[in-house]
């Protein structure tokens, strides 16, 4: 037998489909819904659940739930930590940044290849759409690389942060690790989606040309709303081109 959730997530499902409930409206209290179809709360809220995890209903802390604007993608560049230039200057996309100084413990230290405990510098990036994130960066450097206006507001080096981009001297060579996973608790509340959806993690590492690491970015991008381009370009041997 068919469970009553399911209809009732039929339902609401046809009405925004429709545009009965049209985007970014807010849904009817979940009592008020529940009265309505003559079901408990319980059961309206595993109805919305099926309906949050199709990326149709999104329910914010403390207002209710909402019909879900289809997100816009953005384009995150890859070996040069930046997103698109066309996406990352669009009025309607906006990042905020906040700066702190953290003490490199365990897997941050061993990304960055210093001792644990150190000083570094980290910058978190959270870009949105409106009200909508479309993606998450935590930047590190060590805090001897760290540019003295760093932490200006109106520095360059903001601006570097605002794109994603190096924050320490240009690097030599720059390593992205690629993977989909599901979020940390802290990034499904910053980027406000499940702890049941996917993300696109990317970690890089730049590094000068001594080998030293000066900076780890570890990025984070709800899967509906990014494409991650990457270009490799072959190196060729100049001898075996005379040849």
């Amino acid at each position: 037998m068919r469970s009553r959730h399911l209809d009732i997530a039929d339902d609401l499902r046809q009405q925004i489909t429709a545009g009965r409930i049209l985007p970014s409206e807010r849904l009817p209290s979940e009592a008020a819904l529940a009265d309505r179809y003559g079901i408990s709360t319980v059961t309206l809220r595993r109805a919305l659940a099926v309906l949050q995890r199709e990326g149709l209903v999104e329910k914010i802390h403390g207002k209710g739930n909402f019909v879900r604007r289809p997100h816009r993608k953005i384009m995150y560049v890859g070996g040069w930590g930046t997103l698109d230039p066309w996406t990352a200057t669009e009025p309607g996309l906006r990042v905020t940044i906040r700066s702190t100084a953290v003490q490199a413990q365990a897997h941050l230290a061993t990304l960055l290849k210093v001792p644990t405990g150190s000083p570094v510098a980290e910058f978190t990036c959270l870009s949105r759409e409106g009200v909508s994130p479309h993606g998450l960066a935590r930047v590190y450097i060590p805090h001897d690389l760290v540019p003295p206006e760093a932490l200006d507001d109106a520095s360059t080096s903001r601006e570097a942060a605002r794109r994603f981009a190096f924050l320490a001297p240009p690097p030599t060579a720059a390593r992205e690790t690629v993977s989909a996973r599901f979020p940390t608790p802290d990034e499904a509340s910053a980027l406000r989606i499940g702890i049941a959806s996917v993300v696109l993690s990317i970690t890089r590492i730049a590094t000068d040309s001594t080998g030293r690491v000066v900076e780890a970015t570890l990025l984070a991008f709800p899967g509906d709303r990014v494409d991650a381009v990457f270009t490799t370009h072959h190196e060729i041997d100049e001898r075996q081109s005379k040849e």
